[in-house]
């Protein structure tokens, strides 16, 4: 018989699925490159996300700790994120896999084409 270490809820599943999503990483390395950045900005620094998807990953990753939004009472409103405490304590891990999926890309690409037939 096999032990499950996690019936139900997993807290590391629940952290790691965050950074699984399409854009969660790629927005706090664009912030963290830029220190502060306006949502303008951010949003043309990534060409292929949506305003929508851009807002949403920017809320859940603010609700998360990882990041601040600092809203100016001006006209028109101005909006600003940065990195928060936590979330620069990730950027070395996300810096890890990114420079490992840069050494190994050729590796997984050979392995994808030599996948045999089902």
């Amino acid at each position: 018989m096999t032990k499950k270490v996690y019936e139900g809820f997993c807290p590391v599943r629940d952290i790691l699925d965050r950074f699984g999503d399409k854009w969660s990483m790629l927005i706090l390395t664009t912030i963290h490159a830029h220190g502060i950045i306006r949502f303008g900005e951010l949003y043309r620094a990534i060409p292929d996300i949506s305003q929508k998807m851009l807002t949403a990953t920017l809320r859940t990753l603010e609700t998360d700790g990882y990041i601040t939004r600092h809203v100016y009472a001006e006209v028109p409103p101005r909006v600003e994120y940065g990195m928060t405490d936590l979330g620069r304590t990730l950027i070395p891990h996300i810096d890890s896999l990114v420079e490992w999926a840069l050494a190994h890309r050729v590796d997984v690409e050979a392995a994808r084409t030599n996948r045999p037939q089902r």
